[in-house]
């Protein structure tokens, strides 16, 4: 597990690593004391392919419930198809089921958007909005362009080939088109390779299949750090911290884009069944064993349960809609 956590570019506290290690015990023990409280055995459905951001977030975040003995019994398990859409729709359809939640973030809104799938965000049952992070500009360590700007001068004139991954109308295909946008570039008409998550494109970037990728911050963070690789340019509103890079807004761009993750649970739910699962997030969010997952991974901190989290996914539905009828049309 290490290794495939080295390799997404994102690293796991020290207490971290030792629970994922001591996971099977874990899980085999859970019948016994108080791991067998019924209403703490979960399953956390991840939408996409095994390695990427909600993977490694959901993978995060059960390794810290059991080593936390919040949610010793904790499953992860991967539905991938339609852009998340199969995911959402299993979810959608176990309704009332407290014991299945389904990792999600700005991704699931853009994706069900452009495939048009039947259902959506707002069939289910909102929880917790847990990070946010910026997407960055990022090239590899031997790449002839020192800052943004060279970069840009080349890429104007159609000489560079560019990747992201994720689907379309994920954050790493939104924040290329508005960033492409900006640079004076025709969006929809725009060359560029979509990858099945970030390890396929870190392999893109670093065989030189691509010369620069737009991706989650924390996904290569690991390999920023090792030096493997540079980023040109962050979308957020500020820097990064520990991250020697430019906001586009610094670089000259109008262009401010933030992605987030967060958990959704089934529809019909009873009161006091969500009010369980947003208090054993809330108390998750509050111990230091995810405090410190957070910081080793670069996850700024965004916290919003319960009805506060259901209005922003209301905000940001429209707001991504907004998006993909710009840039796809649709």
């Amino acid at each position: 597990m290490d290794e495939l956590m080295n390799a997404m570019g994102a690293r796991p506290s020290p207490p971290a690593r030792r629970a994922v290690v001591a996971a099977g015990l874990l899980a085999a023990a859970a019948g016994c004391g108080a791991l067998g409280r019924e209403r703490h055995r979960l399953r956390v459905m991840v939408p996409t392919a095994a390695g990427g951001g909600y993977d490694f977030t959901a993978r995060t975040l059960a390794v810290v419930l059991r080593e936390t003995e919040l949610a010793p019994d904790i499953e992860v398990f991967n539905l991938t198809g339609g852009a998340g859409a199969a995911a959402l729709s299993r979810l959608v359809h176990e309704s009332g089921n407290e014991r299945l939640l389904l990792q999600m973030g700005l991704g699931l809104l853009g994706g069900a958007r452009a495939t048009g799938a039947a259902v959506s965000v707002g069939d289910a049952t909102p929880l917790a909005r847990l990070i946010d992070e910026p997407e960055a500009v990022v090239v590899a360590a031997g790449s002839p362009y020192p800052a943004f700007g060279a970069l840009v001068d080349d890429w104007l004139s159609g000489g560079l080939a560019t990747g992201v991954g994720s689907h379309v109308g994920g954050p790493d295909h939104l924040a290329l088109m508005l960033i492409a946008e900006a640079v004076g570039l025709a969006p929809r008409a725009l060359p560029h390779e979509r990858f099945d998550g970030g390890g396929d494109l870190l392999a893109a970037l670093l065989g030189g299949r691509v010369d620069f990728v737009v991706s989650g911050l924390s996904e290569y963070r690991h390999a920023i750090e090792a030096g493997e690789l540079r980023v040109l340019a962050v979308t957020g509103p500020e820097r990064s911290p520990g991250i020697d890079a430019p906001t586009l807004q610094e670089a000259g761009l109008d262009v401010e884009f933030t992605n987030w993750r967060g958990l959704l649970a089934p529809p019909g739910l009873a009161t006091d069944a969500r009010e369980r699962l947003v208090t054993l997030l809330t108390r998750l969010h509050g111990t230091p064993e995810w405090r410190g997952a957070r910081r080793d991974n670069g996850w700024p901190d965004a916290f919003l349960t319960g009805d506060r989290f259901a209005r922003f996914l209301d905000e940001e539905t429209r707001r991504v809609n907004d998006l993909c009828r710009r840039f796809l049309g649709k």
